[in-house]
């Protein structure tokens, strides 16, 4: 039986080479990484925003996707993440939104909510409690039930959303009109 000698670094190294598809000269992915590349919230969402009339302090973004889904969470300004949240619960009042249960394409058995509807309730540190309303007239989809062990999650765009909620086709313009745009959000940032 012949012994074969160990594999060493020089084996594994990765050259490029200079390929063409169809007279066409393909780049190399090594030398053409491209650094800022936007994120997937940055590519395939729209951050919408809903502040309420009287809580100008807990404000809650919507990332619409173009096949309609909305992912509802905190906004970055929201009170909530200057005070430290402790703990997010999904029993609100007679209903635990983690039991909501979902099935085929159209979503069918998802609960009913309005805009005005409680997805989840967070506690900050201080004892303080603030909802987290839907903001969104649909179907619940799912609730990101990592948040519960992981509060800080809630800080990561795309990540941390609370649920994920579908709204009629016939209402989604209607949404997109209510709510603030990304840059209607910050103008109004900018004048507090």
């Amino acid at each position: 039986m012949m012994m074969m000698a160990a594999p060493t670094l020089e084996d594994y190294w990765y050259e490029a080479e200079t390929q063409e598809i169809c007279r066409v000269k393909v780049p190399s992915i090594l030398n053409d990484f491209i650094e800022n590349q936007p994120s997937i919230v940055e590519r395939f969402y729209t951050k919408l925003y809903s502040v309420p009339p009287n809580k100008t302090d807990e404000p809650q973004q919507i990332l619409f996707h173009s096949n309609r889904i909305c992912l509802v969470g905190l906004a970055k300004e929201h009170v909530a993440f200057e005070k430290g949240i402790r703990s997010i619960s999904f029993e609100v009042g007679k209903f635990d939104r983690s039991e909501n249960k979902v099935s085929g394409r159209k979503k069918s058995g998802g609960m009913i909510l309005q805009a005005d509807s409680t997805l989840a309730l967070v506690t900050c540190v201080d004892g303080s409690v603030y909802k987290v309303r839907s903001c969104v007239q649909g179907k619940l989809v799912e609730v990101n039930e990592r948040i519960v062990s992981r509060p800080d999650l809630m800080r990561t765009s795309g990540e941390g959303y609370v649920a994920i909620v579908m709204p009629k086709i016939e209402h989604c313009d209607v949404l997109k009109e209510k709510l603030l745009s990304e840059e209607a959000y910050r103008e109004m940032c900018e004048k507090k």
